[in-house]
């Protein structure tokens, strides 16, 4: 059982800090029956608020469940519901609280493809209203025993790991998270002046242009926890080659050990120590041979990974870059259905600007 003070703290802080909500705005809660504790909390500050709040909680093995017996007309059909949702409330916030990560593993692929394109028109708005600011969004965590096993932890361990990760346990998160906003300000405002960016590692030597694009200071509101500054690179820009060696969950599979060669943007070859499959399937899809994001962790107070995104993306030490879908509001132009995040450690690593040394064993150095 979470304490009821932390969750409390938590609720507060993804509505007033991350989704600013106001009296009168329409706020939608989306997550899973094993995260009720935290729902209800965020329900209660959001109605003394004046917020109009909505709640979706989905049950174990819903989506298998959909894609194991749903025919083609219903893996094609375009929920009304949810495209009202998108299209005019003004908060977003999905709590993941998994029940089980890999329980998608075995799913027809063409019927999760399917599927895929059928949300598309959808995606395509939420980008959109996310990216010009009329729709906030938070992406944050619950902890559940799927995500704690995964991580290699006990169920209390990730808590833990969890609400420290989110500075929860400080006597003013917020006011800890405007510090990080000040401090990573420094970082943007360097990138936004670069035009060439290099990565450099035991086994990495990746260049990308930057210029006409923005970098973007992940402060914590978007996603809880964050503690990252990224960008999406001129797209025929890319070149080098590229290894990720941390672990993540796709599809839900483990891949690890991955390997890109890039030519003028594209990835001409692709490796895995595990899970090359994943990456033959994905590469077949539109646009993922493209990179939608280059980004650098910046959260030290996360520094184990766990095989989770949301928090290995944002690990203090270490860069990761997106295939597929770019954040339009850093002027990237790749689409996809996909965008994949890979992370590669660089506390033994080097980030040039414009052949300039501003970045040297995981940390920034200007």
């Amino acid at each position: 059982m979470v304490p009821i003070n932390v969750l409390s703290r938590y609720a507060e802080l993804l509505v007033h800090y991350c989704l600013e909500i106001k009296a009168g705005d329409k706020l939608y809660v989306q997550s899973t029956t094993l995260a009720e504790d935290l729902v209800r909390e965020v329900y209660k500050v959001a109605i003394k608020v004046g917020a109009h709040v909505e709640v979706d909680l989905s049950f174990r093995e819903k989506n298998k469940i959909f894609l194991d017996l749903a025919g083609k007309d219903q893996l094609e059909f375009e929920s009304p519901i949810k495209r009202y949702i998108i299209e005019n409330f003004d908060a977003y916030l999905y709590i993941r609280a998994p029940y089980n990560l890999r329980e998608d593993a075995n799913v027809d692929p063409d019927k999760r493809a399917t599927r895929s394109k059928a949300s598309q028109a959808i995606n395509e708005i939420f980008s959109k209203r996310t990216a010009n600011g009329t729709l906030n969004r938070c992406l944050c965590q619950f902890p559940t025993q799927a995500n704690a096993q995964e991580a290699g932890m006990s169920l209390e361990e990730y808590q833990d790991f969890i609400f420290n990760a989110c500075h929860l346990y400080t006597d003013d998160p917020a006011g800890a998270w405007l510090e990080i906003r000040k401090d990573q300000q420094r970082f943007v405002d360097y990138l936004n002046r670069s035009k060439l960016i290099r990565y450099v590692g035991p086994k990495t030597d990746i260049s990308f242009n930057v210029e006409g694009r923005t970098w973007i200071n992940s402060d914590g509101r978007v996603n809880m926890p964050s503690g990252e500054v990224f960008t999406g690179p001129v797209e025929d820009s890319v070149q080098g080659e590229v290894y990720f060696d941390y672990p993540s969950i796709y599809m839900g599979k483990e891949v690890s050990g991955v390997k890109f060669k890039v030519e003028e943007g594209k990835i001409i070859s692709w490796s895995a120590e595990q899970g090359e499959d994943v990456l033959d399937e994905i590469m077949k899809i539109d646009g993922t041979r493209f990179f939608g994001e280059v980004a650098i962790g910046t959260n030290y107070n996360i520094q184990t990974p766990t095989k989770n995104i949301l928090f290995d993306e944002k690990i203090g030490g270490t860069i990761h870059m997106a295939i597929g879908q770019s954040y339009i509001q850093t002027g990237g132009k790749n689409k996809s259905v996909i965008h994949w995040d890979l992370i590669s450690d660089m506390t033994k690593g080097k980030i040039y600007a414009d052949s300039e040394l501003i970045y040297e064993n995981g940390k920034f150095i200007i």
